[in-house]
């Protein structure tokens, strides 16, 4: 019988990450099928979606409490296709609002998980670390510094290194960007990346948008803005505030923007380590609904929230949340970094380390080969 994989990804960036995954999986098991929850990235893979994906990306526990009957549902039925399909595995990405609750529920089935990308246990809920242990066969980690917390929790895991390796390059320079879009080559660019969620978006765009308007005005900046394959543009159009004019909005993933970018003023996430391995300097933002930050702040471990300030284990980029971002604070960092080209290359130099800290060959390949390696061993002897 043909095995097939059960598959979780519950965001913009896992559906990439578990896209590479299949596609360097497939390229030496083309026998093997996925079904499970997936964007379009995963659908190009020939995912049989269960859900569409979207019906999980949340973020903030507020956010989570409100969709917790829409949650639950999605749960229960992916429960029961598993337990009707029985999948020779399963792979959860990221989310672990849903999936480690899953992850509980495949292991009572005999179903055994390989989880991709570590939950934040090193920033906040440390808790999560015995849950895992019970629950998951095999951790597969991408950032380094996560290999000595697993090492001490004692559970299984792997370093395969961040899958962005493989998909961030520029196709064309500085010059052809701006021409493309008829950008002034005498003006710097400030790139925003307001976040891949809808609600991140409706939550940062009103505020870069008056920084945005000080820094043409008052910089002579041109600025663009990247717009997440997870977010309708009709978003970016009703958050961006009235009565000041709307930059030119380009499709994701946007690295020709942002490494023709003199500056990129990015949402924490993905998009920070995306400028960080494109080499250009940004300015750090986040802000989530005032009882979330109330309520999460005193389970915080760390003083840091962007992960390139956390892999450098000091500030290398300014961060400003939730009440210190502001229209007045993004426009204050980056006028400072504009007007700095020293500053610009001492951000650009610490990139470019942390950048050889992380490089790791093939990560794609690397948590493929770990299914593989799972699938063998879980395989019927003859």
């Amino acid at each position: 019988m043909t095995p097939t994989v059960l598959i979780i990804a519950g965001e913009n960036s896992g559906d990439k990450y578990g896209a590479g995954l299949v596609r360097a999986f497939k390229s030496v098991r083309p026998e093997v099928t996925f079904f499970g929850i997936g964007g379009p990235g995963l659908a190009e893979t020939g995912l049989e979606r269960l859900h569409p994906m979207d019906a999980l990306s949340m973020v903030g526990l507020v956010e989570v409490v409100a969709r917790l009957p829409r949650l639950l549902s999605i749960l229960k039925s992916v429960t029961r296709a598993a337990d009707s399909r029985r999948p020779a595995a399963a792979v959860l990405i990221d989310a672990p609002d849903f999936n480690l609750r899953l992850a509980r529920r495949l292991r009572r089935l005999g179903i055994p998980v390989l989880y991709y990308v570590s939950p934040t246990v090193w920033a906040w809920r440390p808790g999560r670390l015995k849950t895992i242990k019970r629950n998951v066969r095999k951790m597969l980690l991408i950032f380094p510094f996560e290999q000595e917390i697993y090492q001490r929790a004692g559970i299984p895991h792997a370093y395969v290194g961040h899958p962005l390796q493989d998909k961030v390059r520029a196709s064309r320079d500085r010059e052809s960007f701006f021409v493309e879009h008829d950008l002034d080559r005498r003006r710097p660019l400030v790139v925003l990346l307001p976040g891949s969620r809808t609600g991140e978006v409706r939550r940062h765009l009103p505020v870069l948008g008056p920084a945005a308007a000080r820094i043409r005005t008052e910089l002579g900046a041109s600025c663009v803005i990247v717009r997440a394959e997870s977010v309708a543009e009709r978003t970016i159009r009703t958050a961006w505030p009235g009565g000041i004019e709307l930059p030119p909005v380009i499709p994701a993933p946007g690295y020709d923007a942002m490494a023709a970018a003199d500056l990129v003023l990015s949402s924490c996430g993905t998009a920070n380590l995306e400028a960080a391995l494109l080499g250009t300097p940004f300015v750090a933002f986040y802000r989530i609904s005032p009882l979330t930050y109330l309520l999460g702040k005193p389970f915080v471990r760390i003083g840091r929230y962007s992960i390139v300030n956390i892999l450098a284990g000091r500030t290398v980029v300014p961060e400003l949340i939730q009440n210190g971002f502001t229209p007045e604070t993004v426009f204050s960092e980056a006028r400072r970094l504009l007007e700095s080209e020293a500053e610009r290359t001492r951000v650009r130099e610490e990139l470019g380390r942390i950048a050889a800290l992380m490089k790791v060959e093939n990560p794609s390949a690397n948590a493929a080969r770990e299914l593989a390696v799972l699938l063998d061993e879980i395989a019927p002897g003859p």
